[in-house]
């Protein structure tokens, strides 16, 4: 997924999220969010999100 997510958009998958700047860059900051349930506010204006890291399904654990 190349396309940058906004607030309060539904989540496509579920997974760890990296908060991007307002210019693009990496702020170094991630929030879980569960697909279908939106995306969190940001820290400040102008901010979006970019998958970072899928949660994998399945894992055989339990």
């Amino acid at each position: 997924m190349s396309k940058n997510l906004r607030p309060g958009t539904t989540a496509p998958r579920s997974g760890q999220y990296a908060i991007i700047g307002s210019r693009g860059g990496d702020t170094g900051k991630e929030r879980t969010v569960t697909k279908g349930e939106p995306m969190p506010p940001t820290p400040q204006s102008g901010q979006s999100y970019k998958m970072a890291d899928p949660t994998k399904n399945g894992s055989g654990r339990g």
